[in-house]
């Protein structure tokens, strides 16, 4: 057990000023010092603990403070931190941007509050020199329960640039500049519809994460900055055991399908699963003894015309639906049920037909935004009443041939309330993610509507 536990949080003032990029130099060269790095997201974001796995060699886990109750996010914390030297937090857009304009929740503020982890605030320097210091005290002072410990200036031009920055800090008493990144295209992430490129997408190299670790040894104290976050380790986690598992899930994931919360994994298996993943893209059929089939969101439309090149495990899957057999699915797993998809070129594949539906890209977004949801039938997974919280953000369309029954009541930040989901025989589906931890009892209960144990060989 290491004799020190350093936390921060990497917070913007703005989205768009190099959150991820910056948080990644720093858990690289973390890593390359030899530290054990826990890394964590603040915020439903899937993408970027996609390359805060690369960077840091860990499983990124999402913390959100509107998604997860008080115990279950510091739970996870502690947890998904407890053999680590130093955990790593990427905050989501700026620093109070949360749920609502009036409300914290699910802000990087709520979140660092909520922990107690000080800030690293990072800073766009383009074309500012002393106004920095009226900008680091807007933010220090904004909330007394915020330990904002150093900034990092980001685009700076100059190293004269960063000793204007650095001076006008010190001259008003705020918190250190800690670092002075100058501009660099080479460091920039490829975007698309969703946000970030997922990395299994991209051309990032190791190669590429050495050059941001570089940097960050070059340009960032980082000494000083685990000086001033050395932290008390959390402690009063048992050891996770997991049950027995006593039903059997097959959950689809490859580069088509990869959006999972690291805490709705851990709390299914706490319940009593087994979780044994397939590719829809390469395998040919469902995993043996399968009793009920998970189908997560990611990006089929960038692999439709894969996805419908396997026709055996698209018959697999719909043999498995008439047999009766159990499916959850979220977003791009729901496009994937549907009779066929139309990608943003106009291309239209077939997809799994379990849906009586079609799903076709569209040029805008269609919903961004936390969702409340309740169940309004009794089904095979949740029974009607219940309550949970999760995510949507999709560019495509839901057209069913037929009426379908919803799945949900689901409420947005602002309390506007919707029909959301449909169920059609043994399939629920959503284009809403939803976070487990914000009612874990929810998941023994999915677990008690399984189909019986399969006797295993």
């Amino acid at each position: 057990m290491p004799l020190k536990f350093y936390r921060f949080c990497v917070a913007g003032t703005n989205s768009g000023v190099g959150k991820t990029t910056i948080t990644l130099g720093l858990m690289r060269a973390l890593k390359r010092r030899g530290l054990k790095v826990a890394p964590f997201k603040c915020g439903p974001d899937y993408i970027d603990p996609s390359y805060h796995r690369q960077a840091a060699g860990a499983e990124s886990v999402n913390l959100d403070t509107w998604m997860m109750p008080p115990e279950g996010l510091r739970k996870s914390f502690a947890r998904n931190s407890d053999n680590a030297d130093v955990a790593v937090v990427e905050g989501v857009m700026g620093l109070y941007d949360g749920a609502s304009a009036g409300s914290p929740d699910g802000s990087t503020a709520d979140c660092a509050e909520k922990l107690g982890i000080p800030v690293v605030l990072l800073v766009n320097a383009r074309g500012i020199a002393g106004s920095i210091a009226a900008l680091v005290k807007g933010f220090s002072d904004f909330s007394k329960n915020i330990r904002i410990c150093g900034v990092i200036a980001n685009n700076v031009g100059s190293e004269s640039h960063a000793n204007l920055l650095k001076d006008a800090l010190a001259a008003n008493g705020l918190p250190p500049l800690l670092g002075a990144l100058p501009r660099d295209e080479n460091w920039s992430l490829p975007e698309r519809h969703l946000g970030l490129t997922p990395f299994c997408e991209n051309s990032k190299t190791s190669a590429w994460f050495e050059t941001l670790a570089e940097a960050a040894e070059k340009h960032i104290a980082i000494d000083r900055l685990l000086e001033l976050s050395v932290s008390i380790r959390p402690d009063g986690i048992p050891r996770t055991v997991f049950p027995n598992p006593i039903s059997r899930i097959a959950m689809a994931r490859d580069d088509a399908f990869h959006f999972y919360y690291a805490d709705n994994i851990y709390n299914l298996r706490m319940a009593g699963f087994e979780i044994v993943e397939f590719s829809p893209l390469k395998d040919k059929k469902l995993p043996e003894k399968t009793d009920l089939l998970y189908l997560g969101g990611g990006f089929p439309e960038i692999f439709a015309e894969q996805l419908a090149d396997n026709c055996e495990i698209r018959s697999s899957i719909k043999n498995f639906a008439e047999a009766g057999g159990r499916i959850y699915a979220e977003c791009g797993g729901m496009m994937f049920l549907c009779r066929n998809l139309r990608n943003s070129q106009g291309m239209e594949f077939p997809m799994c037909g379990v849906l009586p539906a079609s799903t076709f890209m569209g040029d805008r977004m269609r919903a961004l935004g936390y969702r409340e949801v309740t169940v309004l039938h009794d089904m095979p997974f949740f029974k009607a009443g219940t309550v949970m919280r999760g995510h949507e953000f999709h560019w495509s369309d839901f057209t069913p041939d037929e009426p379908l029954a919803h799945l949900y009541k689901a409420a947005n930040s602002r309390g506007e309330v919707s029909d959301s989901g449909v169920i059609h025989n043994s399939v629920t589906a959503s284009y809403i993610h939803l976070h487990f931890e914000s009612n874990p009892a929810a998941i023994l209960n999915m677990l008690r509507r399984a189909p019986p144990a399969t006797e295993k060989e």
